[in-house]
């Protein structure tokens, strides 16, 4: 395989530093670069969530784009990100982090390879935290319950 990841999702935002924060917050997420854009119409900001992942977060001045959401497989070329948990204790930390939030329901997924939980940013955007358990064994749909979480 030619390639090992995802270096980074670009994302529009009307409120930077509400997303800096949720990041921060859920993930431990830093930012390692601001910088004013098109002349100062605009701002983009680097948000790093892995080693090497990040959001490439942009907010420009009178642009509606951020405020329009529709349901999972209506929002475009780009329905919403999964981001890898590093541990079974990080996954279970991310999933109480959301859950005290109100950025999920805490419903976890056994997909046989990995578990999945869902959130949405404070923009809407909706994410998936994934714990990987194994490239064998069987694949289970979405909606399976995973065993020892209760939502």
């Amino acid at each position: 395989m030619l390639l090992d990841g995802i270096n980074h999702v670009a994302v529009l935002t009307n409120d930077t530093e509400r997303l800096i924060d949720f990041y921060r917050e859920m993930f431990d997420a830093t930012v390692s670069h601001q910088e004013s854009i098109d002349d100062g119409a605009g701002r983009l900001t680097l948000i790093d969530v892995g080693p090497r992942t990040e959001l490439n977060v942009f907010q420009f001045h009178d642009n509606t784009e951020a405020d329009r959401q529709v349901p999972m497989f209506g929002r475009g070329r780009i329905d919403h990100i999964g981001l890898q948990a590093a541990s079974r204790e990080a996954f279970d930390e991310i999933r109480r982090r959301l859950m005290a939030h109100g950025a999920s329901d805490g419903f976890v997924t056994d997909f046989g390879r990995a578990l999945s939980v869902f959130f949405r940013d404070p923009d809407g955007l909706e994410g998936e935290v994934l714990l990987w358990l194994s490239s064998d064994g069987p694949v289970h749909g979405p909606g399976t319950p995973a065993a020892g979480y209760d939502a």
